[in-house]
């Protein structure tokens, strides 16, 4: 059986890729930097998170929960904290955004202390559903 072929930033891999530095070795040098950076970033801010690959992107999960996925596309780096964005729409102003996705450029990367507020709020997120959902197990 044949794997598909994807291409990245003008290198052909495999399309299972495996672990984030799969990943990121198939990018050019800046997108690579950049996401080096985002990726040490979020383990300073989630230390206890675990690295994985979903949807073919690079992620972090916690506690059996997805918390962020970020990547690389033709034009840009991406950060993926899902509905914080729209919590966090005054600080991100900067940068262009959509529902749970901020797009930057490689050379004009995202603060730290940015993306660690971001983390940080992803984390209190999910504590809170998983809060709702205890809670609401509970009461049947």
């Amino acid at each position: 059986m044949k794997e598909k072929m994807v291409v990245r930033s003008r290198r052909t891999v495999n399309a299972k890729i495996r672990t984030i530095d799969e990943y990121l070795s198939a990018l050019s040098s800046d997108k690579r930097t950049a996401l080096e950076r985002l990726r040490r970033t979020i383990r300073a801010a989630a230390p206890r998170a675990e690295e994985c690959i979903s949807y073919q992107l690079p992620a972090f999960r916690l506690d059996g929960r997805m918390l962020v996925w970020f990547g690389a596309a033709a034009n840009h780096c991406a950060f993926y904290p899902g509905a914080v964005v729209e919590d966090h729409k005054d600080e991100l102003e900067d940068f262009e955004t959509s529902k749970g996705t901020i797009r930057f450029q490689p050379d004009d990367p995202l603060p730290a202390a940015l993306v660690r507020k971001l983390v940080k709020a992803c984390i209190a997120r999910n504590a809170a559903r998983r809060r709702a959902t205890a809670g609401a197990s509970r009461r049947r």
